[in-house]
């Protein structure tokens, strides 16, 4: 995918990883992955959140695009576009068994 760049990985778990923001629509804690020496973004969903159960349970790679309508043509949406926060909007792919997060900077 032309204009890609790896901006983190994220992980789901159980526990807390240190500073959480809560992201009130989709229901989860997340960490700062620019925060973590690796780029590692831990993800803490609450037990009624309505994320699709593959971004709940499985580890993904995320990578900034430059445009995130054209970066989802023709791909396998599981959760479909939203902001996540007033700069970053965001949206999940399956590509064969790889979780995929795709970011857009506004």
């Amino acid at each position: 995918m032309a204009g890609a760049t790896f901006h983190h990985f994220g992980v789901p778990t159980t526990q807390q990883a240190g500073k959480e923001d809560y992201l009130e629509g989709a229901k989860v804690y997340v960490t700062n992955a620019d925060d973590h020496p690796f780029h590692i973004e831990f993800l803490r969903f609450e037990k009624d959140s309505p994320m699709h159960p593959d971004v709940q349970n499985t580890p993904h790679a995320a990578f900034m695009v430059d445009n995130l309508d054209e970066a989802l043509q023709g791909r396998h949406v599981i959760v479909e576009p939203f902001d996540a926060n007033p700069s970053l909007r965001v949206a999940f792919i399956k590509d064969g068994d790889a979780v995929l997060e795709l970011m857009e900077a506004r």
